[in-house]
C-alpha cells in the first residue's frame, strides 16, 4: 500500500501534464478509449464512491456548525458559475447544443481536484470539503433546475431523466461510500490511502473516452471558439470568487477555498450527462474544462503558496528588525 500511496503523490504532483498528454493520445488514437465510452458512468460513480469512503461524521458536522461560509460559498458556486456561462454564451453567440455544454458545466457541482488546489494553495480544506460536499449532495435538484432555466431555449432539457441519473451517478455512490465506511472505518482508512489514485485514474479514463468520442469535432472551426470560453469561464470564477469572499470579509485561507470552489467545477459529470442526454458537441466544453482547470488550478495555488510564504517571510523580518 506504501507503493501504491507513493505512486499516487507522482501522479498527482504530475497530473496536470499526464492530463494534457492523456487527452493529446485520445484525440490522435481515438480507438484506444472507444471502449470506455459507454462506461464512464460507472467510472464517476467510483470516484463518488471513493469521495464517500472519505467522508466522515466530522465532516457533515463540520457544515452545521459553522453553515454560513458553506452555505454562502455552495450559494455563490451556483449562482456565479451558471450566469457567467450564460452571458459568455450570449457574448460569443453560442447556440443549440455548444451552448447547453457551456450552461450544463457551469452548473455541475464544484470538482473534485478543487480541495487538493486549496491544500497546495494553503487554503481551509475543511471548508473546501465542506463545500464541495454540500454542492455535490444538492446536485440533483440543483442541475437540472438550472438547465431549464438557462439552457432550456438552446436544447430540450429532460428533466427527470437527469434529476435520475444524477442521483444515481452521485447521491447513490456517496451514500454508500458513507455507509461502508462507518460501518468497516478500520479495513476503509487503509484502502483510503489508495483512493487518490484511484479517483485520478477514473478520471483520466473519462477524460479519454470523452476525447475519443469527439475527437473529429474537438477543434474544428465550429468549436475552437470553445476554447476561449471555457478559459474566460474559468478564470472569471476565481475573480468573482475571491471578490465574493472579500465582500463577505472572509480570511485569506478561506478566501483561496471559495475561490477554488467557485470556478472548477466537475466537469466529469458535465461530460458524463452530456454523452448521455444531448448531442456529442455538449460534452466538449466539459472535455476542455477538465483539462484547462488542470492547469489553471496548478498554475493559480503554486503562485498563491509562493506568494504567501513570501508575505510571511517579509512580516517575519520586519518583526526581528524591530
Amino acid at each position: 500500500m506504501d507503493k501504491v500511496e507513493t505512486f499516487g503523490k507522482w501522479v498527482s504532483h504530475w497530473f496536470t501534464l499526464i492530463v494534457i498528454v492523456w487527452a493529446a493520445v485520445n484525440y490522435f488514437v481515438p480507438k484506444i478509449s472507444t471502449a470506455i465510452i459507454p462506461n464512464t458512468s460507472y467510472l464517476l460513480g467510483i470516484i463518488l464512491f471513493g469521495m464517500g469512503l472519505t467522508l466522515r461524521g466530522a465532516d457533515f458536522a463540520r457544515i452545521f456548525k459553522r453553515p454560513l461560509p458553506v452555505i454562502l460559498g455552495t450559494v455563490a458556486h451556483y449562482v456565479i458559475m451558471p450566469l457567467i456561462a450564460v452571458l459568455l454564451c450570449k457574448i460569443f453567440n453560442l447556440q443549440g447544443a455548444t451552448a447547453a455544454g457551456v450552461i450544463l458545466v457551469g452548473s455541475c457541482p464544484s470538482g473534485t481536484s478543487s480541495s487538493v488546489m486549496a491544500y497546495l494553495a494553503g487554503g481551509d480544506v475543511a471548508l473546501d470539503v465542506s463545500i464541495e460536499t454540500l454542492s455535490t449532495l444538492i446536485a440533483p435538484l440543483a442541475l437540472p433546475g438550472l438547465l431549464v432555466l438557462y439552457a432550456g431555449k438552446y436544447v430540450p432539457i429532460p428533466t427527470q431523466s437527469l434529476f435520475l441519473s444524477t442521483v444515481k451517478i452521485v447521491l447513490v455512490p456517496i451514500i454508500l461510500g458513507v455507509v461502508i465506511h462507518t460501518l468497516f472505518r478500520k479495513q476503509v482508512d487503509v484502502v483510503t490511502r489508495a483512493l487518490p489514485l484511484v479517483s485520478q485514474v477514473a478520471i483520466l479514463l473519462i477524460i479519454g473516452a470523452v476525447v475519443s468520442a469527439n475527437h473529429a469535432n474537438l477543434f474544428t472551426a465550429a468549436t475552437a471558439i470553445v476554447i476561449p470560453v471555457v478559459i474566460l469561464h474559468n478564470l472569471s470564477g476565481y475573480a468573482l470568487g475571491l471578490g465574493f469572499s472579500f465582500l463577505i470579509r472572509l480570511k485569506d485561507p478561506q478566501r483561496k477555498a471559495i475561490t477554488f470552489e467557485v470556478g472548477m467545477q466537475d466537469s466529469s459529470l458535465g461530460a458524463t450527462l452530456a454523452m448521455a442526454y444531448f448531442a456529442p458537441a455538449a460534452a466538449i466544453p466539459s472535455t476542455l474544462f477538465s483539462i484547462w482547470h488542470n492547469i489553471s488550478g496548478s498554475v493559480l495555488s503554486s503562485w498563491w503558496r509562493g506568494h504567501t510564504e513570501k508575505l510571511k517571510k517579509a512580516a517575519a523580518e520586519t518583526v526581528v528588525a524591530r
